[in-house]
């Protein structure tokens, strides 16, 4: 049992925030998703290729 009693405020706001840091992982993975595709020219059957030989 807490000593502190934890305000109802604060039980909504740490949901608010995990939502949004939720929000900023897709983002930043969707960005590097596309930087990955976009470094590699999605040509990805010539690297499979490539790994293959």
């Amino acid at each position: 049992m807490s000593l502190k009693v934890e305000h109802e405020l604060h039980k909504r706001r740490f949901s608010r925030n995990v939502g949004v840091g939720l929000t900023l992982v897709f983002l930043i993975a969707v960005v590097f998703g596309l930087t990955v595709v976009k470094v590699t020219g999605g040509d990805f059957q010539a690297a499979l290729q490539g790994v293959q030989q």
